[in-house]
């Protein structure tokens, strides 16, 4: 008796099928991790670049010049706040989800563009120092000069970027992460336990058969 010919779908799987939820789940797993370190890394960045001073310069007296210094915090104080935003954002992001999450990835990402952006605007910005020295003398013209800028602005202009890089990557990836489970929610007394399906009533007792009927319940189930 000849041999059926092993047709295509008789053929043994390659595994490839399998293989593929693995493969994105690698892949979510890394994309998870990688937003996480970017998100807190520029959050940091950010808070630590705004307290740290951004420019120097000097206000002439008769007596001769006067050092003045600024702050990012001085200059603006968009990096601090937006990283804080960013900083809330981040941690939201696995709070909601479908159109939640895409919306606070996107206010995630907007954080970081705006760090960014604040930070490069400030690093020649000499309106805070020119006020600083204004006040110093006492005089509403008085000018500043020898005016350094430190590589602070550029630092927080880095945290910015890996804020953004967050929000990019929980924008694209950010359907495949987990969210908080909400298997536990708190019992009326207050406390945090897993939700217990409702005692089935005690046919012996009318009352009870009518309690369950007034439910919508069916007492014989």
């Amino acid at each position: 008796m000849s041999a059926v010919p092993q047709t295509p779908a008789d053929a043994p799987s390659t595994g490839e099928p399998a293989a593929a939820p693995a493969t994105r789940a690698r892949s979510s797993a890394r994309s998870l991790a990688l937003a996480l370190l970017a998100g807190a890394a520029g959050a940091g960045l950010a808070l630590l670049a705004s307290g740290r001073i951004w420019a120097t310069g000097s206000a002439e007296l008769a007596q001769g010049a006067l050092p003045r210094s600024v702050t990012g915090a001085d200059v603006t104080g968009v990096p601090g706040a937006l990283a804080v935003v960013g900083l809330a954002a981040l941690v939201a992001v696995f709070a909601v989800r479908r159109v939640g999450r895409i919306a606070v990835a996107a206010l995630l990402t907007l954080s970081g563009a705006g760090i960014a952006v604040a930070a490069v605007l400030g690093n020649s910005d000499t309106s805070a120092l020119r006020e600083k020295a204004a006040t110093a003398v006492g005089l509403t013209d008085a000018g500043v000069h020898h005016v350094t800028h430190t590589g602070w602005p550029w630092v927080a202009a880095a945290g910015g970027g890996l804020l953004l890089l967050a929000g990019l990557l929980a924008l694209v990836y950010g359907r495949h992460w987990p969210a908080m489970s909400g298997r536990y929610e708190r019992t009326p007394g207050g406390a945090r336990g897993p939700r217990r399906a409702p005692a089935p009533p005690d046919l012996d007792r009318p009352e009870e058969i009518w309690k369950s009927l007034d439910r919508g319940e069916d007492p014989t189930r």
